[in-house]
């Protein structure tokens, strides 16, 4: 079953256009979104959540329509977006209390879990956090009310190596059990190599590619000069096809 498909998904706006947009993701699967920036990930991520209206396509989250069936689904999934600021004066545990009123599904023992080993205290006010711990309250936010399918935006983005590598093995462990799904933009290559098992690449609006992430490396192996031998990394297939007109 897929948890997410998204089917010919289109937005245009005065100097940018993400045109026939199509993808799905599985149950217990970990999807990675790549593109350069400005290349449209969020504005797709946006779009399929309906914060931005698209002007074409249809999104079905859990085999329902998205649209009619928006207030549902979204009881069943987590959203990060990393360029959402709070209050800066308000504590952790202020905004907490104010969020979890919105998901009968809230489990109070997650939350606290998530906070425990984000190292995030409740009592701390958002100014004193910094990029990589809103980021991290945020997921503690998604994860604690039994979301099945998380739709993050740049979640590695301001994490230094260490936390970034503890983020990936955590999205890893939600996804083992089979009843979760990650549906997540990057432009860190080497985040995708260590954990998605899929991988979609905008390129200017458009989609260049989605496969299995060994697939998807295989598919771009042609871009290799004759003399190279060694496998084009996820890092070099993005600037080899970044620089040329180079189509799917």
């Amino acid at each position: 079953m897929n948890v997410l498909s998204v089917d010919r998904l289109t937005k245009r706006y005065a100097n940018f256009a993400l045109e026939n947009v199509s993808f799905s993701l599985s149950k217990g699967r970990i999807m990675g979104l790549i593109g350069k920036n400005g290349a449209g990930k969020t504005t797709t991520l946006k779009s399929i959540l309906n914060l931005v209206t698209p002007d074409a396509g249809r999104v079905e989250m859990f085999g329902r329509d998205f649209m009619t069936n928006e207030k549902s689904c979204k009881q069943n999934i987590g959203v990060v977006f990393g360029g959402i600021d709070f209050y800066d004066h308000k504590r952790i545990s202020d905004i907490t209390a104010v969020t979890k009123r919105f998901y009968p599904n809230w489990d109070e023992e997650a939350y606290q879990k998530y906070l425990k080993a984000f190292d995030l205290i409740s009592s701390k006010r958002v100014k004193e956090l910094s990029s990589g711990m809103k980021v991290k309250y945020m997921l503690a936010l998604a994860l604690s009310h039994q979301a099945r399918l998380l739709i993050l935006d740049e979640p590695t983005s301001g994490l230094d190596p260490v936390s970034r590598d503890d983020l990936l093995s955590l999205f890893r462990q939600l996804v083992n059990g089979g009843e979760r799904s990650i549906l997540y933009s990057t432009h860190i290559t080497s985040d995708l190599e260590k954990c998605a098992d899929d991988i979609t690449y905008i390129k200017d609006g458009k989609l260049l590619k989605t496969a299995q992430t060994s697939a998807f490396i295989e598919a771009f192996q042609h871009l290799k000069a004759p003399n190279e031998k060694a496998q084009l990394s996820l890092e070099e297939i993005m600037i080899r096809t970044e620089r040329s007109t180079y189509d799917v």
